[in-house]
């Protein structure tokens, strides 16, 4: 089977979409699926090898093949379209991607030349525009009415015409059948993690005050200042926060919390460290948080990476307790906390630090469930839905 995977990003890429997006074809390539992912060109010079930054080895099947360029909006969305349209017209088998409008755009083309696409929804785009305004602080970036009227028709035209769609949760799969009518081949599959870290033996646990680990972005509805204020409810906790980009106003924000909280001290945020290192800093955490607050993005739509890295990392999960995340997690495999309550999750970290047994517990049950959830067995679900799209 051949598939073309357009990704209109360049690449390699610091965010969790690019990791994700080259962890599932190089796992669809080793299934022995023939892959072109089709990118911009990286923009650091000279330009990163993806297959080096991402930490996997090269792959025969898969070929990243970049496109366009990387000059100024809005003309860097039009070459990519016209350049990814050229390569669909000669590219037979199926068409993959997670950009809503390429999908709209490849989906108007004339039945005769429209190609088989497969769409990958990773939230409703009306819904998650109006929404990320007020999530990132950012009122001046708040959708125009016919902005959101325009996302809503794409959204509508993508499901009923794509030849699969993809969702990483059911509640989000739900959601667009109850918004827009029932249709065939609908898929949920959550996301992953490697395969090599879910076969590894875990690091023995630390010693000394509980550590609380998180791994990520700092953004506002991510819940890291929730973390930062229930370390300042605790007596002796500290965290340990693995990520934080120096151009982004995210990591400030938070340094400035725990300076005003007096946490400082007890707070340890990397930088933005490359994802292969990711689990090694976290081997220095006795417990790890997912902190997401109550928004409809985190509630419905999400399948954050570090989840399904938790899982394999044999430390107990401290989740927050919403409906995407009970999705995966059960009791018996974390201790779910109310979002965006400080005091609860200072309640949590305590609670969890002051009983071993219950640790070990949550620990090695995470550790049961992460095979089921490596890019191995994502790529063997989404190889499946392809099959069936075919057929």
């Amino acid at each position: 089977m051949t598939l073309l995977y357009l990704a209109d990003t360049r690449f390699p890429i610091e965010r969790a979409n690019g990791a994700q997006t080259m962890a599932t074809c190089h796992a669809l390539a080793r299934r022995g699926l023939d892959v072109t992912l089709a990118v911009r060109p990286d923009t650091t010079q000279p330009a990163r090898d993806p297959f080096t930054f991402y930490d996997l080895p090269p792959e025969a099947r898969l070929t990243i093949r970049p496109i366009a360029s990387n000059i100024a909006p809005p003309a860097r969305r039009i070459q990519f379209l016209l350049s990814a349209s050229a390569l669909v017209a000669r590219t037979p088998g199926v068409v993959y991607t997670r950009d809503l409008g390429l999908a709209s755009f490849l989906l108007q083309w004339p039945a005769r030349r429209r190609p088989r696409v497969v769409y990958e929804s990773h939230g409703i785009a009306d819904v998650v525009a109006a929404e990320m305004p007020s999530l990132l602080g950012r009122a001046d970036l708040a959708p125009s009415a016919s902005k959101l009227h325009r996302l809503g028709r794409r959204e509508a035209r993508v499901w009923a015409n794509a030849a699969g769609y993809v969702t990483i949760t059911r509640a989000l799969a739900d959601e667009l059948t109850t918004r827009f009518g029932p249709r065939p081949r609908v898929f949920v599959i959550p996301d992953g993690a490697p395969d090599a870290l879910v076969e590894r033996t875990p690091d023995p646990l630390p010693d000394g005050p509980p550590v609380v680990g998180y791994a990520g972005h700092l953004y506002p509805w991510k819940g890291v200042d929730v973390l930062v204020r229930a370390i300042a409810q605790t007596t002796d906790a500290r965290a340990l926060i693995v990520g934080g980009h120096p151009g982004e106003g995210d990591l400030a924000r938070v340094e400035q919390l725990a300076r005003e909280l007096g946490v400082d001290a007890r707070i340890t945020i990397t930088g933005h460290v490359p994802p292969a290192e990711v689990p090694r800093r976290l081997a220095a955490a006795s417990m790890l948080a997912l902190p997401n607050g109550a928004s409809a993005i985190s509630a419905r739509y999400t399948s954050p990476l570090k989840l399904f890295e938790y899982l394999a990392l044999g430390r107990p999960i401290v989740a927050s307790d919403l409906p995407s995340i009970r999705e995966i997690l059960t009791p018996d495999v974390a201790e779910f906390v109310a979002p965006d309550d400080p005091t609860a999750w200072a309640h949590a970290i305590a609670r969890l630090a002051s009983n071993p047994a219950r640790a070990a517990s949550l620990a090695a049950a995470a550790r049961r469930l992460a095979p089921d959830y490596t890019w191995s067995a994502r790529a063997a679900r989404i190889e499946d839905a392809l099959r069936t799209v075919c057929a």
